[in-house]
């Protein structure tokens, strides 16, 4: 099923999902607090980063919690592979490092970019760590027998994150108001856009037997 027909094809309306409300609200209090506490754009970007870690974690779990799926065009090694646990955490222990070896270049980055007060950013990690996991355990259940396809498991958290950091620092160059209210209306926006078209490639599919 490609884009169009995932977002075209009969499912759940969105807004009887819980963990799209769950997720906007994470969002909502985020923005809510860095407009009070007039946080600049490295600390939200500590904020996003510790939210695209997060992601990160589930994501891994989400992989070992298949227990039907598919490894279609996927080769490990030079090699087409078959769908075995051995693959499985494999594939799992490949995403892992790879995601955290991209996110610890970027960490790297706001490390040298000076000093950041932690206590700004616990509180919406811990929010939206709350969020994800929520997610996480209302939707486990239902996608670890859909036979999706393990690669395409993988690649989803690049698609959700990567355009959202670079906007932040496109963004950020501008250094004002507006273009901080720009950047929460868009990552909101992507990131609500992503959890529905992720959720719709997962119901659209069909158990394997």
């Amino acid at each position: 099923m490609n884009f169009q027909q995932t977002l075209q094809a009969p499912t759940n309306r969105f807004y009887e999902d819980p963990s799209f409300w769950s997720l906007l609200a994470a969002n909502g209090i985020t923005i809510a607090l860095a407009f009070s506490q007039q946080w600049d754009f490295f600390t939200i970007a500590w904020i996003y980063w510790s939210q695209s870690v997060i992601i990160g974690i589930f994501n891994f779990f989400r992989i070992l919690n298949l227990e039907k799926f598919s490894t279609e065009n996927l080769r490990i090694n030079g090699k087409f592979v078959q769908p075995t646990p051995k693959v499985k955490h494999s594939v799992a222990l490949f995403f892992l490092l790879h995601y955290n070896g991209f996110h610890l270049g970027y960490l790297m980055f706001l490390v040298t970019k000076g000093n950041v007060d932690f206590n700004d950013i616990w509180i919406p990690a811990a929010i939206f760590l709350i969020n994800h996991f929520f997610s996480f355990r209302s939707n486990a259940p239902k996608e670890k027998n859909v036979g999706r396809n393990i690669g395409s498991i993988l690649f989803f958290p690049y698609v959700r994150i990567v355009p959202m950091h670079l906007t932040l620092i496109f963004l950020s160059m501008a250094g004002t108001a507006f273009g901080l209210a720009a950047f929460f209306i868009l990552k909101t926006l992507a990131d609500l856009f992503m959890h529905i078209v992720e959720h719709r490639w997962w119901q659209n599919s069909q158990p394997v037997s």
